[in-house]
């Protein structure tokens, strides 16, 4: 399905689910390669689903979060490093608008859709690298950051930086005190500016298609319109700028899921042509196998209800962003909890899926040929992004205590 078909039919999560097959076809293969896929980013590129979330002023086609997060469960469903990228770069592009003047908001908008833009970023608050300084009347940008997600085949990457060019603020304050890291500022950096260094060192047991290496920057030239809002100011963002903590949890939530549902679905398929009853059996396959039905039974449960649970929690995040400015503090947060409580089913329910999917389907399925073990490992390498157990502290936390968690880059 091409761009002029999509826009003739709207179907974005049909259109997702064709590509999802598409991709599927290569992902055992992608997967053992590791690198960059670019000739699927590219077929996304193709398809106009980059410009989702986009008001139709600007070019886009103006849908909602719960649209675009059901996009990012059909692309994950066939490869999890897909999806991730493809979430990544939903939050990414809509950035300005929660950060930016309206002006910044506008333009980013209009030259994302006018050149087809992918967004990727070098954010990682844990790696506090990265120093914006003052030159004349813009600035330079010089250190590394790791863990930059669809920073290799991206156009343009949103970065943080400690605040160097403030006066009278050290920089170790920043790099010390955690209530700092919500006030770091963020620049839109062309991926391909003179002294921006993609460098090829991801190489992790799962998500290996993420772009997800380091980038360093070398004396990069920051135009000031290029930082998001006031660059010299050290005031807390505002609740709808701190939704793009809750954003980037949403994806997350979105493609466990999809990576679940797409190792079950494999797993049926291979139960159903390949697998053999065990001996004992009192079946003639392993499809009419007792324990087996029973265990799909079980599994089937537990998705059918996380789906529910996380379709819920998309509309909660949809009606939070739709309040805009008016976003209050304790909106924002109870936002936050609710999805707190998507990441944490979707974090053990995927876990638990991808892992038992061996047992109905048997050991002939563990042949490397198949690699069945990306789903667990996709799943299992992004489940460390922050610790679930923290999550559920937060969910804690507010059902006893009515606390709702502050902001920061992980609440």
């Amino acid at each position: 399905m091409v761009l002029s078909t999509l826009q003739e039919t709207k179907d974005y999560i049909a259109l997702a689910a064709s590509l999802g097959k598409e991709f599927a076809k290569t992902a055992v293969e992608r997967d053992a390669k590791g690198g960059s896929p670019t000739a699927e980013l590219n077929r996304l590129r193709e398809s106009g689903l980059l410009k989702l979330l986009i008001p139709e002023q600007y070019g886009g086609f103006g849908q909602t979060w719960v649209t675009a997060l059901k996009v990012v469960r059909e692309i994950a469903k066939a490869d999890g490093s897909l999806g991730q990228l493809l979430g990544y770069h939903y939050v990414n592009s809509v950035i300005p608008e929660l950060n930016g003047t309206p002006e910044q908001k506008a333009r980013f908008y209009s030259e994302t859709t006018r050149n087809n833009w992918f967004w990727g970023d070098a954010v990682n608050p844990r790696d506090p690298k990265l120093v914006l300084t003052a030159d004349g009347k813009n600035f330079r940008l010089n250190g590394t950051k790791n863990f930059a997600t669809g920073s290799t085949g991206s156009d343009i990457i949103v970065v943080t930086a400690a605040r160097g060019y403030v006066e009278n603020l050290p920089v170790s304050i920043v790099a010390k005190h955690r209530e700092a890291v919500e006030n770091l500022p963020v620049a839109i950096v062309p991926t391909h500016r003179e002294g921006v260094v993609l460098n090829d060192d991801w190489d992790y047991i799962g998500q290996r298609q993420t772009d997800s290496g380091s980038v360093t920057f070398n004396n990069v030239l920051i135009h000031r319109d290029e930082i998001l809002g006031n660059p010299n100011s050290t005031d807390a963002p505002s609740s709808f700028a701190s939704l793009v903590t809750p954003a980037f949890q949403s994806v997350f939530v979105n493609f466990y899921l999809g990576i679940a549902l797409g190792a079950f679905e494999e797993g049926k398929q291979y139960t159903l042509s390949r697998s053999r009853p065990w001996i004992f059996s009192p079946a003639h396959t392993a499809a009419k196998d007792p324990y087996i039905i029973e265990q799909y039974g079980n599994l089937w449960v537990s998705l059918i209800s996380t789906i529910s649970h996380v379709d819920y929690v998309n509309s909660v995040f949809q009606s939070a962003w739709e309040k805009g400015e008016d976003l209050t503090a304790t909106e924002r947060g109870e936002t936050a909890v609710s999805i707190s409580t998507a990441k944490v089913l979707t974090t053990r329910v995927a876990l638990e899926v991808t892992s038992k999917i061996f047992e109905v389907m048997g050991t002939r399925s563990t042949a490397t040929k198949y690699r069945f073990d990306r789903f667990w490992r996709n799943v299992r390498t992004h489940t460390l992004h922050d610790p679930v157990v923290y999550k559920v502290h937060e969910v804690g936390d507010w059902v006893l205590n009515e606390q709702i968690p502050p902001f920061t880059i992980y609440t």
